[in-house]
């Protein structure tokens, strides 16, 4: 096939009665894709054994040459119209296709979808419309086949037409057309039949050159999943690198980028690669580096793109496919590590929409779990918010894997962002508040007895900004004032609440958690509660005040701001003395009338 031609890859399913090898065999015939003297070479094998000539026999023949070492692929059959390159897939059981399919090793554009005319819809053609559909496959032409074998009948099309929509209507398929044809005959694959004069539409070549073409990597936006930021310090060398490989698009010297989930935003300076001469843009598969224009401080998991091109999605709750392949069933409330590009987040199972068994096809809409060689549609929730595309909009992007104790056991793409709705924290937060049991003492009467009102106090910043001497200084001048105060450190749950954390895929997730409960109880006990959290994000923060509902919080920011939309209520320099740091914020205490009086 040529290389500089346009290539599509389309799917062709249907029960292996219902001519899926004969619309095959068909294709590669009338295309003229076949090896030179295979279809005589068959015809005549036919004749000599006095069996009548299929052209589902090609595939055999084509099956037979692959195993004797010539490089026919009999997964994967090759034909070409005028308008581009095809490559069927058509691997050998459901199992091995949905695989390929799902983890990327292979991926349809499109699909033909056949049906025997004579035998009508059966429960297999329902079940490769679902297959279908789990594959996120959009365009789909339905082939009514076989009508040869009820008189070419327009009114059993029609029917058939009627009935199939009608179901496919109800998994959320919509096929672009349905084409009555009989393949053996050749009727409406290649050129339009004289025996179905009342068909208008077009022919099965000339559908699939209709048919929309993915956008070539280069051509779609720009995706760079952030792999490290690599910072220099010999011979005066201050160079912050941003580096990856690029996924989509193109990025320019001068382009203004986005960093997403954190929403920072820079213009980049230059691109850097090892060993080349310098470069002025980096492309779709190159390993990059990037410095910016601005000093910011990004993660390692983030996504770069361009703020002037269509945007990814950000959230931690989406719709997924999945093919399950892990030894132990996929079950709810479990912790699981997703990868996603760069990024790496604990996932939860939180929704089975439905299964498809791999093994027979098998569907259903009641599993409470997620066995080995399961596909299944379902809501995922990651621990914090990630970047990502729907498979649909760049496939790169909208790829992930699922690792269960250090194994992939799971693979699958992106379908739909549901971030919109209840997250399951928020519905713990919800289920805890009603469940709370309060005794009879009011937090007005507590602050009384206190003279001051509960608070939960935030310092963050980046390490050696000085904001742990602050946090543990201002808790002893509030202590030395005769106020209830506490301090306690993020990294102290790590290192004294509980030996497990261990166990669990994000271990700061699970202690800024953890820190935000505790937060909870101690604040509706009166007291003035301080804590310390290494560059916290807008997220944390916004985790850190659900958790402390219905108690407010206050946000001390040291050093660098590296917050994207949240703004901190009190940002210090690193630089600040000690008893003016905490002067600073005693005054904002006094301020929000959370304290009466504060003495050095």
């Amino acid at each position: 096939m040529s290389s500089g031609r346009a290539q599509m890859n389309i799917v062709i399913v249907g029960h292996v009665d219902h001519g899926k090898s004969t619309v095959i065999g068909r294709l590669l015939a009338d295309t003229g894709s076949l090896p030179q003297g295979k279809l005589e070479a068959v015809r005549e094998s036919c004749r000599r054994n006095s069996k009548p000539f299929e052209y589902a026999f090609l595939l055999d023949a084509l099956k037979d040459e692959q195993a004797q070492g010539i490089t026919i692929d009999m997964a994967r059959c090759f034909f070409k119209t005028a308008a581009r390159d095809y490559i069927i897939i058509d691997a050998p059981g459901h199992i091995e296709f949905l695989k390929n399919m799902i983890t990327g090793a292979s991926r349809a554009e499109s699909a033909l979808l056949v049906i025997d005319a004579d035998e009508g819809i059966k429960e297999n053609s329902k079940r490769h419309g679902q297959m279908v559909a789990m594959l996120g496959v959009k365009q789909v032409t339905v082939l009514a086949n076989k009508m040869d074998l009820v008189d070419f009948s327009e009114d059993v099309f029609e029917k058939l037409k009627a009935d199939y929509t009608a179901f496919l209507s109800q998994i959320n398929v919509t096929p672009v057309s349905f084409i009555p044809v009989s393949a053996r005959e050749g009727d409406n694959i290649a050129s339009h039949s004289e025996r179905m004069p009342w068909y208008k539409g077009f022919t099965v070549l000339e559908q699939l050159d209709q048919f929309i073409s993915d956008k070539e990597l280069q051509e779609k936006p720009f995706r760079f999943p952030v792999q490290d930021i690599y910072k220099f310090t010999r011979s005066n060398d201050d160079r912050r690198i941003v580096a990856g490989t690029v996924a989509a698009g193109t990025v320019r010297v001068g382009d203004e980028v986005l960093f997403l989930p954190s929403g920072k935003q820079s213009t980049i300076q230059s691109v850097e690669s090892f060993n080349t001469a310098q470069k002025e843009q980096a492309s779709a598969g190159e390993a990059s580096g990037f410095t910016l224009a601005t000093q910011i401080y990004v993660r390692p998991g983030e996504l770069m793109v361009k703020p002037a091109e269509p945007q990814p999605e950000v959230g931690s709750r989406f719709r997924v496919n999945i093919f399950w392949v892990g030894r132990a069933p996929m079950i709810r409330n479990k912790e699981y590590k997703l990868k996603l590009g760069s990024a790496r987040a604990t996932v939860k199972l939180a929704e089975i929409c439905n299964t498809l068994d791999a093994s027979d096809l098998t569907y259903s809409k009641s599993k409470q779990q997620l066995d080995c060689r399961d596909v299944g549609e379902c809501i995922l929730e990651t621990s914090r918010p990630i970047a990502f595309d729907t498979t649909a909009a760049s496939e790169t992007t909208g790829r992930f894997v699922i690792v269960d104790n250090y194994e992939i056991a799971g693979g699958g793409v992106v379908v739909e962002n549901l971030s919109a709705g209840e997250t399951l924290l928020q519905k713990h937060i919800k289920d805890r508040e009603h469940n709370w049991e309060a005794g009879l003492v009011r937090a007005e009467q507590r602050a009384e007895v206190n003279r001051h009102r509960a608070k939960f106090i935030v310092f963050t910043g980046a390490p050696g900004t000085g904001k742990r001497e602050v946090a543990k200084a201002l808790e002893q001048g509030l202590f030395h004032n005769g106020m209830n105060v506490y301090y306690l450190g993020v990294a102290t749950i790590d290192r004294g609440l509980d030996a497990d954390l261990g166990s669990h895929t994000d271990s700061a997730g699970e202690r800024l958690r953890r820190i935000g409960e505790l937060a909870r109880i101690l604040t509706d006990a009166g007291l003035i509660f301080i804590t310390t959290v290494d560059d916290a994000d807008d997220y944390d923060i916004e985790t850190l005040k659900l958790l402390n509902e219905p108690n407010d919080i206050i946000v001390v920011n040291m050093g660098e701001n590296g917050f994207s939309r949240y703004q901190p209520d009190l940002q210090i320099p690193a630089i600040e003395a000690l008893r003016d740091a905490v002067n600073q914020v005693a005054d904002l205490l006094k301020s929000r009338e959370i304290i009466v009086d504060y003495q050095i």
